[in-house]
């Protein structure tokens, strides 16, 4: 079975402290006599499930092209779910972790239920959020892990903003980054086989729109 685990983009998409919004714009239109439809789309790139890139915080940081068609095909995907104790998740992942084996997993996809509540407005405003340390850990314990991904809007906890920078630098290290998926669709998920990501191919570019495939 296949699945989606990415969201389509539309103008009621959340983003991160309610800043940005996706646009559409219409130039031509076929309803108004136009010969056919054409558009524009004005937005962030880091909207909707998203990946961040090492560029998003390091000026000499990795963007999508320094990354070949087969790093982004994950065959040993790693899958949780949590109940999040706080806005900042460390202990309730390790737990977890410290009950399996390094068998080459490498994707680490996490559920924290905020997904269920992603129409509202405390989905941004008070979204869970990853502690910095969490990198390490992986690293040490998991180390063919490449990419983080998870339901909340951000790595960072728009409540602890300063702590989800540091989350940010450390996951993006350019010298040996964990990708950050953000924003993933994960209603739905309880076991994992294969997940595929197919990020929007923009030069140059600190973020990117995702397609998530998933096989279960």
């Amino acid at each position: 079975m296949r699945k989606y685990l990415s969201y389509t983009l539309n103008r009621d998409t959340p983003t991160y402290g309610n800043r940005n919004r996706f646009q559409i714009i219409r130039n031509s239109d076929i309803s108004k006599g136009d010969i056919a439809n054409d558009s524009s789309i004005s937005t962030t790139l880091h909207i909707g499930t998203h990946i961040d890139m090492p560029f998003h915080f390091y000026q000499d940081g990795q963007t999508v092209e320094d990354f070949d068609i087969d790093f982004w095909y994950f065959n040993n995907p790693l899958f949780l779910e949590i109940e999040p104790r706080d806005l900042i998740i460390y202990d309730e992942v390790v737990e977890q972790l410290e009950k399996l084996e390094n068998i080459g997993q490498d994707i680490l996809i996490i559920k924290t239920g905020i997904c269920d509540i992603r129409d509202s407005e405390k989905f941004w405003r008070e979204n869970y959020g990853f502690s910095p340390n969490l990198y390490d850990y992986l690293i040490k314990k998991f180390p063919e892990i490449r990419v983080i991904g998870f339901d909340s809007i951000s790595i960072s906890s728009f409540q602890n903003r300063e702590e989800g920078r540091e989350a940010h630098r450390r996951f993006l290290n350019p010298k040996r980054p964990i990708l950050i998926l953000e924003d993933m669709d994960l209603r739905e998920v309880k076991i994992l086989k294969r997940v595929q990501i197919v990020p929007l191919r923009v030069s140059n570019s600190d973020g990117l729109p995702c397609t998530v495939i998933a096989e279960w």
